[in-house]
């Protein structure tokens, strides 16, 4: 797997997201610096959590999507006499 990379906007909105956090919840600023070594922590060190997580997710969607799909070929089967 290659590493996570964001966009410009995608890394700037989440570390106003990161920034605002810190802010409401823990009653302290988060400069830019700070936020940014914050994402790219969280990035390397949890980021394969959330992706694979997302796969495993997928995958079971797809799982139930088949097993629909097969469901309704059988369906259309025609009688056999």
């Amino acid at each position: 797997m290659s590493p996570i990379k964001f966009t410009n906007t995608e890394k700037s909105l989440l570390i106003d997201k990161l920034q605002s956090y810190f802010i409401k919840e823990l009653d302290q600023e988060l400069g830019q610096f700070d936020a940014d070594f914050l994402l790219d922590f969280f990035t390397e060190e949890l980021g394969a959590v959330y992706y694979n997580r997302g796969l495993y997710d997928a995958q079971a969607l797809m799982a139930e999507k088949i097993e629909l799909i097969s469901e309704q070929i059988v369906e259309l089967e025609l009688p056999v006499s």
